[in-house]
């Protein structure tokens, strides 16, 4: 029997997720901060459901990663065009710790792609890209 590919995609994920961790933290900011950050800065006032589509998350996780990011001052949450939507803004503060970690994101992306090879990765984003279609079908989505 085949390894489960959930399985292998998670464990997978959690590895990447200390190296980049990791390599955040002098910039006092984890990968899946510095993650919803970048989409809501590219969507900046967009409302949130867009923000969770974009980054595969349920609605209620992404408020969960949002709240102490707005605690801290890094981002500013207001109501959308209706009573159910909300959007968020990066502030000064929050774009001051996107252009600290970024810096290190950079060097550890251009690090681990380099290690794995361009032409591999590509061709992996590729398959990976394929396989979220198949669970797509398989769920029936």
């Amino acid at each position: 029997m085949p390894a489960c590919a959930c399985t292998t995609v998670k464990k997978l994920s959690r590895v990447l997720g200390r190296v980049y961790d990791s390599a955040l933290a002098p910039a006092a900011i984890n990968v899946t901060q510095f993650a919803v950050m970048r989409c809501v800065q590219r969507r900046n006032g967009e409302p949130l459901a867009h923000i969770a589509n974009e980054l595969e998350m349920d609605r209620t996780s992404l408020y969960r990663a949002i709240n102490p990011m707005v605690r801290d001052g890094w981002m500013e949450v207001a109501d959308g065009a209706d009573a159910r939507s909300r959007s968020a803004v990066v502030t000064r503060k929050g774009e001051r710790i996107l252009a600290k970690a970024a810096v290190r994101w950079e060097r550890t992306q251009g690090d681990l792609i380099g290690a794995f090879g361009k032409a591999e990765w590509s061709a992996l984003v590729a398959e990976l890209h394929r396989l979220s279609e198949c669970a797509g079908t398989v769920a029936g989505d």
